[in-house]
């Protein structure tokens, strides 16, 4: 990757999240396993100012990022975020269909979601309510996700956390759903690593699931990942930092040894973001 080529598009993070101390000491103690085991585990622990990760962002010529809500991170910090840097930050929702309230007031907080505050997506980590992507509570959403012209992202692949399942992360649950819902358009987080030779068949197989590479550093990208990237998945790839988890100089760094193509580092940077998302390039 050339300074050039990074002035001459925008580039954007498909998976960041907002890092704010309040939610942060609700996170169940378990939720630190891996943190703990990398340099920036402590400051993981006593939360990340906004401002931070902006900065962090302009540091490593990052212009755009979809920032996500989940089972531990509460819509109002996305919310929040995006109206302080309406211009570099892009909102995806989560609602929890396990709820009390049941599926269809997570449908209902969704359509809210996206209606009254501009959501392009759905982001879902079922690892954390342990809930394989096919529970029939999911279906609901996915369907109004399709109404709505919204994506869902997903966490795909082994878990972190050593007191998680990885089950819940196979890429076969995505290959189901996508045969299910045809018109939704899903992007499975973390490569789906160590599953990712068939994360790639599920991608190859419809046109609307896309892998992205949250979490994985480019040096450490299994081969048939970068094969498939350079090659007939150009179009299918899209690249993801998972900040906090991974800082985005990590998620940086090694891209140039990858000696991308000046198009396929377009679609992956750029392009197959705007697609999977629906976005305004």
């Amino acid at each position: 990757m050339t300074a050039e080529s990074t002035q001459k598009m925008t580039i954007i993070d498909a998976w960041v999240q907002p890092w704010p101390a309040d939610a942060v000491a609700k996170m169940p103690a378990r939720n630190f396993t891996l943190a703990d085991r990398m340099d920036h585990g402590p400051r993981m622990r006593a939360g990340i100012p906004l401002e931070t990760m902006i900065e962090e962002m302009d540091e490593a010529g990052i212009g755009k990022a979809l920032c996500s809500a989940g089972p531990l991170i509460p819509n109002d910090a996305v919310l929040d975020a995006v109206q302080r840097y309406p211009d570099r930050l892009i909102p995806v929702a989560s609602v929890n269909p396990w709820t009390p309230d049941g599926v269809m007031a997570a449908v209902g907080a969704l359509r809210e979601l996206v209606n009254d505050h501009g959501c392009k997506g759905l982001k879902l980590e079922p690892f954390i309510l342990d809930k394989v992507p096919t529970e029939a509570q999911w279906y609901p959403l996915y369907a109004a996700c399709v109404d709505l012209d919204i994506t869902v992202q997903i966490q795909v692949g082994g878990t972190g956390p050593s007191t998680y399942t990885s089950e819940t992360g196979r890429p076969g649950h995505i290959d189901r759903v996508a045969v299910d819902f045809p018109q939704l358009r899903i992007v499975a987080g973390h490569i789906g690593w160590p599953w990712t030779e068939e994360m790639i068949a599920v991608a190859a197989k419809h046109p609307n699931v896309w892998i992205d590479t949250s979490a994985h550093m480019p040096k450490y990208y299994p081969h048939q990942f970068v094969h498939f990237l350079k090659t007939y998945g150009r179009h299918k790839c899209i690249w993801a930092s998972d900040w906090p988890v991974l800082t985005f100089e990590a998620a940086m760094t090694g891209l140039a040894a990858l000696e991308l193509k000046p198009e396929v580092e377009r679609l992956f940077l750029h392009d197959n973001a705007v697609s999977a998302f629906g976005l305004k390039d």
